[in-house]
């Protein structure tokens, strides 16, 4: 039986009827696709659209991870920078890069119309609200940004962004028109409809308890069936834990947290009068959307930790009062976290780790569209022999010493929070 989703908004307000079955017996197929998460399910249907035959296993629902629990943000880039990357490759690869992942969020759109996928309200637009006094580093970036992609951010001066975010915190910000929102678990049952519709068969609670990748046939074995296929993708994210040893040593599971307010009403708009969603400049950033019915979805927070900090909805609503005191007595109804995988270089992992043994992972920070540019790079290299995967070669299954690694990218993430601080 597979596992029930965990409670969240998302849960609450999601798109009835299900969408995958138990696996039981033997199948053979072109590809096996481990993982039913946004990457997963960008893969299955990408190679089903090019005419693969495609079984995906998932251990517990559609959408369970990450991929249905996370902000409901779209936009292009990376947890790196592009200027870290553009001084790591040059300023070619590093265009060519962002370009991936710009075109994986014209991808979203565009399947999100050809399958009718009901994921809204989709509101166009993105806010990058500063919190520090540096208006001209803002401008600075809007400009690099244009130079180097093309994109036409637009500078707003703090009078235009404060009589739309009415906190003291924030002074001036950038607005990406690309960008937009997105009901996130919705968006996942979707693209498996729509996989499925193509022809993919899709296993829910189907865990994974053996792989044997080696030879011309991959066996990948759940309690209940079997799957022989001539290729396989590992698409486990965060909650890989152990199930491939090279690529489970290589990324860094790392919980990220969410929160949803009472519906507020007019209140709302003591706080937030615009409907696009928001995120600050600092490492250690909050992000957050006004939802249609006058809640406010509101995420941040890193930890290491695998289980929920005791009063979790107590500690989200900490951090909105921090930057919106008017909204004091306002009362948190759900809050969740969730593992996303992290690579020690920050970077999506997307690769060939043996013939025909395939890799997609490394999502953390910057998920939704780097999950479907993977899924159409790997159903790309398998079905049509596209190289184009080879961009992320310089960002491969980096070792990330285990509970060392763990507890270094938990310092980390308490320096650039102590210097946000410092800074501010």
């Amino acid at each position: 039986m597979a596992a029930s989703y965990i409670d969240s908004y998302y849960t609450r307000t999601a798109n009835a009827g299900a969408v995958g079955s138990a696996l039981d017996g033997v199948m053979e197929v072109d590809v096996c696709v481990v993982g039913g998460g946004l990457a997963g399910l960008s893969t299955a249907l990408g190679l089903v659209e090019r005419g693969a035959s495609v079984v995906l296993l998932e251990a517990h629902r559609v959408g369970w991870g990450a991929s249905g629990r996370n902000g409901g943000f779209v936009s292009a880039g990376f947890s790196k920078s592009l200027r870290a990357l553009e001084r790591r490759l040059g300023r070619d690869h590093a265009q060519a890069l962002y370009g991936l992942s710009r075109d994986a969020v014209a991808l979203i759109r565009q399947r999100i119309e050809t399958y009718a996928i009901d994921c809204g309200p989709i509101v166009d637009g993105t806010i990058r609200a500063s919190w520090f006094d540096d208006p001209d580093s803002l401008k600075r970036e809007r400009d690099y940004m244009a130079a180097m992609t093309g994109v036409a951010e637009a500078f707003w001066p703090r009078e235009k962004l404060g009589a739309l975010l009415l906190s003291e915190r924030y002074y001036d910000g950038l607005f990406d028109p690309e960008g937009f929102q997105f009901h996130a678990l919705n968006y996942s049952l979707g693209l498996a409809v729509a996989a499925r519709s193509k022809g993919a068969r899709i296993f829910e609670g189907a865990r994974v308890t053996a792989l044997q990748l080696n030879g011309p046939m991959k066996i990948i074995r759940t309690r209940t069936g079997e799957v022989r296929a001539a290729a396989v993708v590992m698409a486990c994210g965060g909650y890989i834990a152990g199930l491939h040893r090279k690529m489970s040593g290589a990324t860094i599971p790392v919980a990220t947290y969410v929160a949803v307010t009472e519906p507020l009403g007019d209140r709302l708009r003591t706080a937030i009068r615009t409907p696009h969603a928001v995120h600050d400049t600092r490492f250690a950033l909050d992000y957050y959307r006004p939802l249609h019915d006058s809640r406010i979805l509101w995420g941040g927070r890193i930890s290491v930790r695998q289980s929920e900090p005791p009063g979790l909805a107590g500690l989200m609503r900490g951090d909105l009062l921090k930057v919106y005191p008017q909204l004091a007595g306002v009362k948190m109804e759900t809050a969740w976290g969730g593992l996303m995988s992290y690579a020690t270089h920050k970077m999506p992992q997307i690769g060939e780790a043996a013939p025909r043994v395939w890799y997609a992972m490394g999502f953390g920070g910057h998920g939704v569209n780097t999950t479907t540019m993977a899924g159409e790079l790997v159903a790309g290299a398998i079905a049509e022999r596209d190289d184009r995967y080879r961009l992320l070669a310089p960002f491969g299954l980096t070792p990330t010493a285990g509970p060392i690694g763990a507890a270094a990218a938990q310092l980390t993430y308490w320096f650039y929070g102590l210097r946000d601080a410092l800074k501010d």
